[in-house]
């Protein structure tokens, strides 16, 4: 086989396997389905100090006054 005829084959090859594997980009494996829960459960926490703390210093402004 020449060179040239190769670099065609792996070129025809590559451009048909490319769609398969951005195909299986999609599908999302246990561990990404568990970072997100975790993701989701830390923004979930950090929502929930931020609004504590709003809450604490609403109180600490009507102890003032």
């Amino acid at each position: 086989m020449s060179t040239k005829l190769l670099n065609r084959f792996a070129l025809v090859t590559f451009l048909a396997a490319a769609p398969l594997a951005l195909a299986a980009c999609d599908n999302k494996g246990p561990a990404e389905r568990a970072g997100e829960k975790i993701d989701d459960a830390a923004e979930r926490a950090g929502d929930q100090l931020e609004d504590a703390g709003d809450k604490i210093e609403d109180r600490l402004d009507r102890a003032r006054d």
